[in-house]
């Protein structure tokens, strides 16, 4: 990684850390160029969604090779919080990833330790972009990894919102990321304002606190931020290209068709 680069990324971990609001979005399409223009952006980091779009490991490579030449900061929502998909992101040049589904802090615990170097840990490869193609010292790569590498546990299920606390607490987890959608299923609501599902993410947000752990989000609405930042939330990752065009095309047609 470059100067830059590597500033860029250890940046963003030190912004999550600290606690200042960063937006992001998803990113739906597998596609370098769409991930290309909304680099072009001034939004914090962007986020493959690698879990429910069609991304295989070639078209996340692509996509996080062209984040880093434009040095944004590239999240990973792994389909599964499996080692070999960690790794893959992680090798591939991500910024940190977003593990889905995690529902105990043995869960926790086996996540962080996928995302870090070490005994039992993620494995070593010094052939890959993140370690730049072999010519990034081994001293080097590990080093700016455990300083730049953010590990992101998803809270989605009753049970992990029943075990928050121990969960929030495991070293190694940089931020909780509600999946809020997941819990009103869960839940059987039918609605995301649910008084059980509200409870539960203001739950969530309260482990964040009592841990200094950074809590983070999706929201339907916008304009719901200022209200979950009150409650201790500050990542938000706020819709998608999906979104982007489809709202595009609706205010295209709005405007000419008054």
């Amino acid at each position: 990684m470059t100067d830059a680069l590597s500033t860029n990324a250890s940046t963003f971990r030190q912004r999550l850390q600290s606690g200042g609001t960063l937006i992001g979005t998803f990113l739906k399409t597998p596609s370098p160029i769409v991930t290309e223009v909304l680099a072009l952006t001034d939004l914090d980091c962007l986020c493959i969604d690698a879990e429910h779009a069609p991304f295989d490991r070639l078209a996340i490579d692509g996509s996080i090779a062209m984040a880093r030449a434009a040095a944004m900061p590239m999240l990973v929502r792994v389909p599964t919080a499996s080692p070999e998909h960690i790794l893959n992101a992680l090798d591939c040049g991500a910024t940190g990833v977003v593990a889905p589904h995690i529902r105990s802090a043995a869960e926790a615990q086996a996540f962080a330790r996928a995302c870090h170097y070490g005994a039992g840990g993620r494995g070593y490869a010094g052939s890959s972009r993140a370690a730049l193609y072999t010519t990034r010292a081994m001293a080097d790569h590990l080093a700016g990894s455990a300083a730049q590498t953010v590990a992101i546990a998803q809270i989605e299920d009753p049970e992990a919102v029943e075990d928050i606390d121990a969960i929030a607490a495991v070293p190694g987890i940089d931020a909780l990321f509600v999946g809020r959608v997941d819990l009103t299923v869960a839940y059987g609501a039918a609605s995301q304002d649910d008084p059980r599902v509200v409870a539960a993410v203001e739950r969530i947000c309260e482990a964040g606190r009592r841990h200094n752990r950074r809590v983070g989000m999706f929201l339907a609405r916008p304009q719901d931020v200022p209200l979950w930042e009150e409650k201790g939330a500050s990542l938000f990752l706020l819709g998608s290209d999906h979104s982007f065009m489809l709202q595009g095309a609706a205010q295209l047609l709005a405007q000419s068709r008054p």
